[in-house]
């Protein structure tokens, strides 16, 4: 009964979101792009400049060569426990005209600890002029173990086993402009795990995931192959989304011609919803994310498997700990509610509520759905690029979290 009601549950919801998307902008030649005026908005940099006296430098809303960074080192818990230190750097930038281009982003969030542990992440969004064209980069090299608790739910959240391995990624697309806000393209994907080893060898992955493809100790394991995307995006800006939508889908085939080492297919659908409420001059928004991560073939390899924290802007399931659920498939959706505090904009506040599932072992059953909620304060940063110190407390059955960042989770 509860398979078919997470069934019927996730479908209406993809279903009531897709006509709002449709329906969310009109028709014209190009895009058209909302010019947002921060008159008497007040950021960070404002603060910093009055602090320390250096004299505003004059800005032009003609100017493309702006580049606008923010920056944020914080000390925060890292996938498979312990603290680093991560630097987490954004630049927004414009390759065209303001009002019918969007604003690039590219973001960098390095990590390091003591311990031998780091990551170098870098993800990036490039509109070029006239936004004909979207480049979509991810690029990682990661090496860090992860807790993993098998397939599915149900597990207590001392029900696992952490998983030691190195990690390279290589995602790259290209999508070229159909109609105003909608994109297709095409792309290429590597996911390589290198030495996959549980820390205790008496409980062998495979046994612990009740999973034969891309389990076995001291392992790699490589998926390389195309990906076909189908973008539709109005948010305008990635930083802190303008009322508007957002759709994404990206179908991937690896292929054994590409290296990888079974040929596999996989599909991920992501909706977004951004609707304003309110009129006294503060921002009153709602945020409505939903997507649904599915393989299609067997073989493809555990850690490739849908799962939580691991989409592909690793920002879902806040309170929740990375990977705590996979499966062959995982559906999710997430809302939240965000205002201002003050009318400078410098301050706000956002509460949040999430929900997920995956699949149990040997089937594609939904029998558990698994929740999660919190608050956040807001810091404006950067008021050029709408960029947000994000602070989230975050909490779920057995754990808790706060996440530091920059940039809304969506």
């Amino acid at each position: 009964m509860l398979v078919k009601v997470m069934n019927k549950f996730f479908l209406m919801l993809l279903c009531g979101l897709f006509p709002l998307l449709l329906k969310a902008q009109t028709p014209t030649d190009t895009t058209n792009v909302v010019d947002i005026d921060t008159t008497g908005q007040k950021d960070l940099i404002d603060i910093g400049r009055k602090l320390f006296k250096f004299k505003p430098r004059r800005f032009s809303k003609n100017d493309t060569k702006e580049v606008y960074f923010s920056i944020l080192p914080i000390s925060s818990s890292v996938p498979g426990g312990s603290k680093a230190l991560v630097t987490s750097t954004t630049a927004g930038f414009y390759l065209g005209p303001r009002k019918s281009t969007y604003i690039s982003s590219v973001t960098f969030a390095p990590y390091l600890n003591l311990k031998g542990r780091y990551g170098l992440p870098i993800h990036s969004s490039i509109w070029l002029k006239d936004n004909l064209y979207n480049i979509e980069g991810d690029t990682r090299f990661l090496v860090y173990p992860q807790y993993t608790w098998g397939q599915g739910g149900g597990q207590a959240e001392g029900d696992r086993i952490l998983v030691d391995y190195d990690y390279i990624r290589f995602y790259q697309s290209l999508l070229k402009r159909i109609t105003p806000y909608l994109y297709v393209g095409f792309g290429y994907a590597m996911d390589y795990y290198i030495n996959i080893k549980s820390d205790n060898p008496a409980i062998p992955l495979a046994d612990f995931a009740n999973y034969q493809y891309g389990t076995a100790p001291g392992s790699n394991s490589f998926s390389s192959g195309v990906t076909f995307d189908a973008l539709y995006d109005s948010r305008q800006n990635p930083f802190n989304p303008i009322p508007g939508a957002f759709a994404n889908i990206i179908y991937r085939h690896n292929n054994k011609i590409m290296g990888s080492d079974n040929n596999t297919q996989s599909i991920y659908i992501d909706l977004r919803k951004y609707v304003s409420v309110g009129n006294s001059g503060l921002k009153s928004q709602f945020a409505f994310w939903t997507y649904f991560w599915s393989t299609i073939s067997p073989g493809t390899p555990y850690l490739n498997l849908p799962s939580i924290g691991n989409d592909p802007y690793q920002r879902s399931g806040r309170g929740i700990e990375q990977s705590r659920y996979r499966g062959q498939e995982l559906a999710y959706f997430e809302t939240e509610y965000r205002r201002d505090i003050t009318r400078n904009g410098l301050l706000g506040f956002v509460v949040f509520a999430n929900f997920n599932s995956a699949t149990q072992p040997n089937s594609r059953s939904f029998e558990h759905v698994n929740p999660a909620g919190g608050l956040g304060l807001r810091i404006k940063f950067n008021k050029r690029s709408g960029t947000n110190i994000c602070i989230d407390y975050g909490v779920s059955k057995g754990y808790s979290n706060i996440n530091l960042g920059l940039g809304e989770a969506f």
